[in-house]
């Protein structure tokens, strides 16, 4: 079904279940596995928050400590991701990184918002639905231990 997955991963509860969730999927499927996880520099965030290239090594180094995290629980798993961090427009930068790694599924965490939040803000899942040339999971099921490790 699927032959490579693009886990999308920024440590948060969302990204988290996003990894479980994309984890079992390749763990089902025996498909190879990148981890990837986007700097945002689009030029109105790095403004808005008076980013400069101190800022951004540090959002680097942070990011660097989240995917590492990820790598091993996917390691643990019996995974052996390609790790990747990116810089850029999450859209931009996930579309061009599931073309090169050739992925057939991008699975990304679901953010919930409520009405005010989601009318104002961007909404990275619509745009990523109409920019991906592959399947899109907007990942949301727990997925327990049991069915990552076969505990009981």
């Amino acid at each position: 079904m699927y032959s490579r997955i693009l886990l999308c991963y920024d440590g948060s509860r969302e990204g988290r279940l996003a990894l479980r969730e994309g984890a079992r999927l390749a763990q089902i499927t025996g498909a190879a596995v990148t981890l990837l996880a986007v700097v945002e520099t689009a030029s109105g965030n790095v403004y808005a928050i008076g980013a400069d290239t101190v800022a951004l090594g540090q959002q680097k180094a942070d990011l660097d400590a989240i995917l590492e995290e990820g790598r091993q629980r996917l390691t643990g798993m019996g995974l052996s991701p390609q790790v990747r961090i990116e810089f850029g427009d999450p859209v931009a930068t996930i579309t061009r990184v599931s073309v090169e790694t050739e992925a057939d599924l991008v699975v990304v965490g679901h953010h919930r918002h409520g009405f005010w939040t989601r009318w104002l803000s961007r909404s990275i899942a619509a745009e990523l639905s109409d920019s991906l040339g592959c399947s899109l999971l907007l990942a949301q099921k727990v997925v327990e231990d049991s069915e990552l490790f076969g505990k009981a």
